[in-house]
């Protein structure tokens, strides 16, 4: 099969090398225009058109998907099948060229974690299963119909990364043994209609509002939501110095004491030198890995060094 290959973060790179290294012919490579970055605002590239530049893909990095120039050099490509991975919504135009159309790989187990986020809100949602999908596109969001999915198991203690990484695999091997099965023609598909009375959960995108740490939550909904926001953007509260200065505080790591708490929600209790636990609706939760607002990332112990002199409680709001 002749395919074009569209995607841009880290995550659609394992997908990409897998078709290349295929029987099939990756013919190029579509992927966002590179962005100003750093100090000295330099282009930086995509993930994905870097890996196409280093195994010699061709690259179109257009600004407007309906470019009637963009569309004509698709065309002339002459792909057979278009496969999309963490990319942009696409316009009729470009879904609808290929003969044998264009499938994504998202995140979840669809019709369930349809959005932006899909990894994310699995974990805070404390999911113990998760995957990927395969699905041919349509003109709405992630609700095409169904090819095929691959699940995958989340342990109580694994955090978004974690479970990122191996469906960044799992998405790359269902990516392949989807185009085999399209070339095979060897597909049963399943349209998402069937599922319109299901009990649906979503993965919007995550901003200011639904990554802060709500303490009044029972201790297992403030864990489920520090570890699905770690290890970005990082679930954040604010903590407040004596002297009334209110910073950001993200966690990252942290584990749930199994004893009731009789303070109210959002109490500290530190020995200010090697932990630091803060009291949820019923239990308390220790917190492990923090960064400061302006600081690195640091575990507890070094953490704490730095307010060993100073009395602090949490800002809610």
């Amino acid at each position: 099969m002749n395919i074009v290959f569209l995607g841009t973060p880290e995550f659609a790179v394992a997908t990409l090398d897998v078709l290349y290294h295929s029987k099939h012919s990756v013919k190029a490579v579509v992927t966002a225009p590179d962005k100003p970055a750093g100090r000295g605002l330099k282009l930086q590239y995509s993930e994905v058109k870097q890996y196409a530049l280093d195994h010699q893909i061709p690259v179109l990095q257009p600004d407007k998907l309906k470019d009637p120039d963009f569309l004509d050099q698709l065309k002339k490509l002459e792909a057979d099948l278009f496969v999309v991975v963490a990319f942009r919504m696409l316009p009729k135009e470009v879904f609808s060229m290929p003969p044998h159309g264009t499938f994504n790989i998202h995140a979840s187990l669809l019709p369930q974690y349809r959005g932006a986020a899909p990894i994310h809100w699995a974990v805070i949602n404390g999911e113990t299963k998760t995957g990927v999908t395969s699905f041919f596109l349509n003109l709405e969001i992630d609700k095409g119909d169904i090819i095929d999915c691959i699940e995958l198991p989340v342990s109580e203690t694994d955090d978004t990364g974690i479970v990122y990484d191996k469906l960044k695999k799992l998405g790359a091997q269902l990516a392949l043994e989807t185009v085999d099965a399209i070339e095979n023609k060897n597909i049963f598909i399943k349209p998402q209609t069937h599922f319109e009375n299901a009990d649906l959960k979503l993965a919007p995108k995550l901003n200011k509002e639904n990554t802060q740490i709500n303490w009044n939550l029972p201790a297992q909904t403030v864990f489920n939501c520090i570890r699905g926001l770690s290890p970005y953007p990082g679930a954040y509260t604010h903590i407040q110095t004596i002297s009334g200065e209110i910073l950001v505080l993200k966690c990252f790591k942290a584990v749930i004491l199994k004893q009731k708490s009789d303070y109210e929600p959002g109490t500290i209790l530190t020995d200010h030198k090697t932990f630091l636990s803060i009291c949820c609706s019923d239990y308390q939760i220790s917190l492990l890995e923090l960064q400061l607002q302006g600081k690195s990332k640091m575990q507890i112990t070094p953490f704490l060094a730095g307010f060993r002199n100073s009395n602090y409680t949490l800002k809610l709001f």
